[in-house]
């Protein structure tokens, strides 16, 4: 697949405005994912498409996951960190309204366990550390997190996310009790007082007041927390 380095802005107009044409169904997945080639004017890039009548209904998550994919990556752009690739609604897919987002392209035998071993990635596992917290991540396998081939970390399939009621659920627990720096505290701050407006059409507003209060939560503490003896940490499989 077509999958280089694309600037944002060019990847948003491409993802908002390109001709989708299904190429596979990516394998392992529970709700139906699609490989597509997105094409507009003379470029093109492959990019995954959830079409929401693909989804398998959860008795604890309400139907619509793909929102939740556009909101962490709203999330993500809101706090500054680059954490998830450029993520999208469309509403003309060719199975219906779903997410589209930049295909990564990637080593994918690289996940988050070995790529943990890299002393030089720990500040990016921090953040997705944060990041998953205040997103309230029920599903951050180790194969949920990739590294391009320009080393950039990015992280995929956020759709358990946004819940009001804790539902942590992640491979990345070493970082317990690492400060955040200043700058961090200050990306935090930001999301805490643009939430309301910025997630008011992909999640509901008891979710968006459990955001704030995650976040408020996370800056209280100054760092992150270790695992509790009552919660049921990891998701699975872990990868």
């Amino acid at each position: 697949p077509k999958n280089q380095r694309i600037s944002g802005t060019d990847a948003l107009a491409l993802l908002n405005g390109g001709v989708l044409e299904v190429q596979c169904r990516m394998p392992y997945s529970s709700n139906v994912t699609l490989l597509v080639t997105v094409s507009l004017g003379g470029d093109s890039t492959s990019a995954i498409y959830k079409p929401f009548q693909g989804e398998r209904p959860l008795w604890d998550f309400p139907d619509g996951l793909y929102r939740r994919e556009v909101a962490a990556w709203i999330l993500s752009e809101a706090l500054g960190w680059e954490l998830i690739p450029p993520t999208v609604i469309r509403t003309d897919g060719p199975y219906g309204i779903g997410s589209l987002q930049l295909f990564i392209d990637a080593d994918f035998e690289q996940h988050y366990f070995p790529l943990s071993q890299r002393s030089e990635l720990k500040d990016v596992f921090v953040k997705f550390a944060t990041f998953d917290l205040i997103a309230n991540n029920a599903d951050r396998k180790s194969g949920h997190v990739l590294i391009g081939r320009d080393g950039h970390l990015w992280g995929i399939d956020n759709g358990l996310t946004f819940h009001v009621e804790p539902k942590l659920r992640t491979v990345i627990w070493e970082f317990g009790g690492t400060k955040f720096s200043g700058a961090e505290a200050d990306d935090i701050n930001r999301v805490i007082a643009q939430a309301p407006e910025i997630f008011r059409e992909l999640i509901a507003q008891d979710e968006i007041d459990a955001l704030i209060r995650r976040a408020r939560y996370v800056l209280s503490k100054k760092s992150l927390p270790d695992i509790e003896p009552d919660m049921r940490p990891y998701p699975w499989p872990l990868v």
